[in-house]
C-alpha cells in the first residue's frame, strides 16, 4: 500500500517581516506627507500670484504657468490625501492595505499634466496667429518670484522623490513649474529689450512639451505597476537563478514579481527542493527569503515548496474533475 502523496507546502513570510518593513515605509510616508503639505501651501500661494500677474501683464506664458500651478495644487492635494490613506492598516478585504492609492494618484497626476499641456499648446497657437502685447516688467517680476518659490517647494520633496512614485509625480510638477518660470523670465527679458511678443506663446509651447515628456514617463510607470508588471530593475530569470543557488533547492519556476507600491515588491514562486522533513523547510525558506531581500529588496515572498515539478498550468496533483473545470 502506497503512502498518500504529501501536499505541497505553502509558506508566506509577509507577516514575519511586515512590521519592520511597514515601520520603515510609514516613516517615509510621514516625511513625504510633510514635504507635500509644505509644497502644497507654497504652490497655492504662487498660483494666486501668477493668476493676478498674468491677467495684469496679459502674458499667456504666465497664465499658462498659473494654470499649471492650479493642476499642481490639485495634484499635490490629491497626493497628500492618497498618502494619508496609504498609511492606513490592511483590512480583511484590502489585504495589502491602501498602498495602491499612491499609484492611482500618480497616474491621475500624469494624465492631468498631459491634458493641461495640450490646452496650453492650443492657446499658444491662437496667440501665434494673433500676437498680443505683454507687460514684460510685471511678467519678469512674477516669474522670478515663481522660480524661487518652486525651488523651495522642490527642496521639501527632493529627499523622497526616488523612493515614492507619488512624491516623484508631485516633484515633477514642481520641477515643471520651475522650468516654466525660467522660460517666462527669459520671455520677460526678451519682451523688455526687443518688444517681440511672439516669444510669449513660443515659450508656452516649449514649456508644455517639457511637461508632457515628464508626464508620459510617470503615466507609463504607473500603468506598469497597475498591470502587475515585473519591476524594470528586476530580472525574473535572475531571481529564479538566485533561488536555485540556495543549498537544498533544485529549481525555481512560475516566479512572479510585482510592485505593490513604490519600493514595495512582492514575489510568489514554486520551488523544487530535495526531499526533507517538514521541520527542515523553515531553515531553507529563511535562506531563500534572505537572498531575495539582499539581492532584490523583495520583502514580501510567498513560496510553494515541492519535491517534483507541477504541470505547465501550475496545478499540482489536482483531481481530474477539478482540472476539467479550470
Amino acid at each position: 500500500m502506497t503512502a498518500p502523496k504529501r501536499q505541497p507546502e505553502h509558506h508566506d513570510h509577509d507577516h514575519e517581516h511586515g512590521h519592520a518593513h511597514g515601520h520603515a515605509h510609514d516613516h517615509g510616508l510621514t516625511g513625504g506627507r510633510k514635504g507635500l503639505l509644505m509644497a502644497l501651501a507654497i504652490t497655492l500661494f504662487m498660483m494666486i500670484a501668477e493668476i493676478v500677474g498674468g491677467l495684469l501683464s496679459n502674458s499667456l506664458a504666465l497664465l499658462s504657468d498659473a494654470g499649471h500651478m492650479f493642476t499642481d495644487t490639485l495634484a499635490l492635494a490629491l497626493s497628500f490625501f492618497a498618502m494619508k490613506f496609504a498609511g492606513m492598516p490592511a483590512t480583511e478585504k484590502k489585504t495589502f492595505g491602501f498602498y495602491r492609492l499612491e499609484i492611482l494618484a500618480a497616474l491621475l497626476n500624469g494624465v492631468t499634466l498631459v491634458i493641461i499641456s495640450l490646452y496650453i499648446m492650443y492657446e499658444a497657437y491662437q496667440r501665434i496667429l494673433d500676437p498680443q502685447p505683454v507687460a514684460g516688467t510685471l511678467m519678469l517680476i512674477v516669474a522670478v518670484i515663481g522660480l524661487l518659490v518652486n525651488i523651495i517647494g522642490a527642496l521639501f520633496l527632493m529627499k523622497h522623490r526616488e523612493t515614492n512614485l507619488n512624491i516623484r509625480g508631485a516633484f515633477l510638477h514642481i520641477i515643471g513649474d520651475a522650468v516654466s518660470s525660467v522660460g517666462v523670465i527669459i520671455g520677460g527679458i526678451v519682451i523688455l529689450y526687443t518688444g517681440w511678443y511672439l516669444i510669449d506663446p513660443i515659450l508656452s509651447i516649449l514649456i508644455a512639451l517639457g511637461i508632457i515628456a515628464g508626464a508620459i514617463s510617470l503615466v507609463s510607470e504607473s500603468v506598469s505597476i497597475l498591470l502587475e508588471s515585473a519591476p524594470s530593475h528586476i530580472n525574473i530569470a535572475a531571481v529564479a537563478e538566485e533561488i536555485a543557488r540556495v543549498d537544498g533547492v533544485r529549481e525555481a519556476y512560475h516566479v512572479h514579481v510585482w510592485t505593490i507600491t513604490s519600493g514595495v515588491y512582492a514575489l510568489s514562486a514554486h520551488v523544487i527542493i530535495d526531499d526533507r522533513p517538514v521541520s527542515g523547510s523553515r531553515e531553507l525558506l529563511d535562506a531563500i527569503r534572505k537572498r531575495l531581500i539582499d539581492r532584490f529588496k523583495i520583502m514580501h515572498s510567498t513560496i510553494q515548496l515541492e519535491c517534483e515539478r507541477c504541470d505547465e498550468n501550475g496545478s499540482c496533483s489536482l483531481p481530474a474533475d477539478i482540472k476539467n473545470h479550470r
